[in-house]
């Protein structure tokens, strides 16, 4: 049965979809328990509350569970870059709850030991796979800008203001949707009530979580701007000092606000006292007198915040080697550029190609596809976005003749036009692609009756804008700063511009791939416009050269994004194959780490195979609900 709904419950509706944000009531006393064999979409399995389990992560001496990047069994499997975060899912799973439950919980406690990539105060992508009906669909909770934004957001006598004072600013705070997303995806496809999804997070914040060398390392990078927002400096610098490796990091604000979101519904966070203070903060930025920074003020209204509504969308498909493969359609472009490289890539035999081939199409493929998204993807409520055209084989075969195996493509490459392809045409005027921020976190998670989620969260930078809504322990994003603050040039249409509730285009890409209808593998990363890149040379990695998902994930990381120089992982800069491919014509630069990618696999067996980074932010946390022995 249905959680009942109490009185002041707002729906919004949404491409003919009305979504809630109100406040939802505790979960039916009554509720009566379902069989193991069958399926919670449907029929929903007595609700048992992790409240009543360990604080998420956490054995009974409160220690943090360590990092594995592989685990194999049965009942399910999560995901993620922190290990209290994957203990809060396979919590929820062992107490019968499905991979969307499971997910949420997961996302939560996320909230708490990687506050510097997600939140409340931020946004993401939810993309699922319904095991009955065997279809997948997906949840666009990306942040919206303010009604009152315009073209010129960002513009200062009509040029762009420096990016650092938009990124630490209320001015790039975008209306969050995280909250929204949770609550959709509970009553479209969960089984539990969020109250008690929360609870694992909630202990887990009021507790403590270890502080691990990557958390340390984020704080110290975003110190001096903590310590000119009180808020900030009080809570993530707790007595002035960085925390130290090690100590235990507690933040009773967060577990409060968690409780009251369980409480009150996630309306809490859209109308009332909390949306109050999350408006107040972004308008008015707490500003410690004596920081030697002015603050740009944000423009956000509780109207803002009263209408948004989280999108239920269709998500992108494309066929490749025989599997169909589903991701986000915009706002988010991860879906169709993958899609459009994958699509290029396909007329090529990848297995049987060298290593420097291989490196080669898929970098030229990158270039390509990052090309057209720059020109024709947007948000689709406010511009004209060709997903269907863009996502044609017939397009990709008239993109696929411009790689050649003994030249380089050069940058920026023009786009082509989807909607008229033209074979080895060269396309309209190219323009460079717009920066975007590097920082999200991505989890993975399944269940016994073999639903999975890849989801993707956000607070756009690390550490977002550096500003805390004072006793409220999370984060403000600054996600507006996705949008181009002006058009890379002037004489090429730019889809990616702001305006009045406009969602800045994102690059993130959770994707499902299934065989025949039934799941095979599903993966995310975070990393900006590089979560394209990495999800697309995992895929082909596990897809095509036949690596385990574990090894495909490791592999060391190539990303080419319409740019002069594709940027390489320190194993690539010093491999004999950078010089095979600067022979060909290929200029690299060299990025320290690409990425942090999550993904499950559904084995021949039935079994589970969850799998996360062996190093990248000092390694993922895989784990499945019952071991294989």
């Amino acid at each position: 049965m249905r959680r009942a709904v109490v009185r002041n419950l707002t729906l919004l509706a949404v491409g003919g979809v009305l979504v809630s944000v109100g406040a939802a009531a505790p979960p039916s006393p009554t509720r009566s328990a379902e069989p193991a064999s069958a399926h919670p979409a449907s029929a929903h399995p007595a609700s048992a509350d992790p409240a009543s389990a360990h604080p998420a992560g956490r054995t009974p001496d409160h220690r943090t569970p360590d990092k594995v990047p592989v685990a194999v069994g049965s009942g399910g499997a999560v995901a993620s870059v922190d290990p209290d975060a994957s203990a809060a899912g396979i919590e929820v799973l062992k107490k019968g709850g499905n991979a969307v439950d499971a997910a949420v919980a997961t996302a939560a406690a996320l909230g708490v030991t990687e506050p510097y990539s997600s939140g409340v105060g931020g946004g993401g992508y939810f993309v699922h796979y319904d095991a009955k009906t065997r279809k997948v669909g997906t949840i666009d909770g990306r942040e919206t800008a303010p009604r009152t934004a315009d073209s010129g957001l960002f513009l200062e006598n009509g040029k762009p203001i420096p990016f650092a004072e938009a990124v630490t600013s209320g001015l790039g705070v975008g209306t969050p949707g995280t909250p929204a997303t949770w609550q959709s995806a509970l009553d479209t496809w969960g089984s539990k009530s969020l109250r008690s999804l929360l609870k694992p997070a909630e202990r887990l914040a009021r507790d403590g979580f270890t502080v691990d060398p990557t958390f340390r390392s984020q704080t110290e990078s975003n110190e001096k701007r903590f310590r000119d927002f009180p808020a900030s400096a009080k809570l993530f610098l707790p007595g002035g000092k960085l925390p130290e490796v090690g100590s235990t990091f507690k933040n009773p604000d967060l577990a409060r606000t968690y409780q009251e979101l369980g409480r009150k519904g996630v309306g809490a966070m859209y109308r009332g006292d909390l949306a109050e203070e999350f408006v107040r903060t972004v308008n008015k930025p707490p500003v410690d007198p004596a920081a030697d920074r002015e603050v740009r003020p944000g423009d956000l209204s509780l109207k803002d915040l009263k209408a948004y509504a989280v999108k239920r969308q269709a998500p992108t498909k494309a066929s490749y080697r025989g599997l169909d493969v589903y991701s986000m359609a915009p706002s988010s472009s991860g879906g169709t550029t993958v899609g459009e490289a994958l699509n290029i890539l396909e007329r090529t035999d990848l297995s049987k190609a060298s290593k420097t081939k291989y490196l080669h199409r898929y970098i030229e493929a990158s270039r390509i596809a990052f090309a057209d998204r720059g020109r024709w993807v947007g948000d689709p409520a406010f511009e004209d976005v060709p997903t269907k055209e863009l996502l044609s084989q017939r397009f990709a075969d008239s993109r696929e003749c411009l790689i050649k195996d003994t030249a380089v493509l050069k940058s920026p490459l023009a786009p082509g036009d989807p909607r008229h392809p033209e074979a080895c045409g060269k396309g309209d005027k190219a323009a460079p692609t717009t920066y975007e921020g590097e920082n999200t976190t991505h989890l993975t998670a399944a269940d016994k009756w073999g639903n999975v989620v890849a989801y993707t969260l956000t607070i756009e930078s690390t550490g977002g804008s550096g500003i805390t809504v004072p006793g409220r322990g999370f984060l403000l994003n600054n996600e507006l700063t996705d949008f181009s603050f002006a058009p890379a040039d002037p004489a090429v249409h730019d889809p990616n511009l702001p305006g009045p509730g406009k969602r800045p285009r994102s690059s993130i890409s959770p994707t499902i791939v299934l065989k025949h209808g039934k799941p095979v593998v599903a993966l995310g990363s975070p990393g900006g416009a590089t979560i394209i890149t990495t999800v697309l040379q995992t895929l082909t990695g596990f897809v095509d050269r036949g690596l385990p998902l574990v090894d495909a994930i490791a592999a060391p990381r190539a990303s080419q994004r319409n740019a002069a120089q594709t940027e390489l992982e320190p194993e690539l800069w010093n491999s004999p194959l950078k010089g095979a491919l600067e022979s060909i014509g290929h200029s690299f630069k060299q990025n320290p780490e690409i990425g942090a990618a999550t993904g499950v696999q559904r084995l021949p067996d039935g079994k589970w195979l969850a799998a996360a980074e062996k190093v990248r932010r000092g390694g993922g946390s895989a784990m499945v609900v019952r071991p294989e022995k």
